[in-house]
C-alpha cells in the first residue's frame, strides 16, 4: 500500500482499534494491523511511536506503565475525548470512502454503500 495514504489514515487505525480493544501497547497495535490485513498493511516504530504521542499530547490518549515479565510496557487507551474523536474521524472516513468510490466508478450503478466502520 501506499505509504503516503497508510500515513494520512494512521491516527484513525490507532483510535479505532485502541476502541475496539480497550488497551494495547505499541508492538500489539503493530502485529494486530498486520494480522487484520493479513500483511497487506505494515507500519513501522518510525511512524507509529510518533502518531502515539502526537495523540497522547493532543489529550486523546492515556498512557499507563505496567510491568510484564522484566521490563515495563507502555499501554495507551482512549481519554473520553479520544473516544468522540475515533467515531469522528470513522465517519469523516466513511464519507470520503463513499465520495471517493462514486469518482472511481461514476454512473455505473454500482451499489457505493460501504460497510460502516464501527
Amino acid at each position: 500500500m501506499n505509504k503516503k495514504l497508510l500515513s494520512g489514515t494512521l491516527s484513525t487505525i490507532i483510535l479505532k482499534l485502541l476502541k475496539d480493544h480497550d488497551e494495547m501497547y505499541g508492538y500489539e497495535i503493530v502485529q494486530k494491523v498486520k494480522g487484520l490485513t493479513q500483511d497487506q498493511l505494515q507500519i513501522n516504530e518510525g511512524a507509529l511511536y510518533p502518531a502515539l504521542h502526537k495523540l497522547e499530547a493532543a489529550g486523546m490518549l492515556m498512557v499507563e506503565y505496567k510491568q510484564y515479565q522484566n521490563r515495563v510496557r507502555k499501554y495507551y487507551r482512549l481519554t473520553e475525548e479520544g473516544t468522540k474523536e475515533t467515531q469522528s474521524q470513522l465517519d469523516d472516513l466513511r464519507a470520503f470512502m463513499q465520495q471517493l468510490q462514486q469518482l472511481l466508478n461514476p454512473g455505473t450503478g454500482t451499489d457505493t454503500t460501504l460497510v460502516p466502520l464501527q
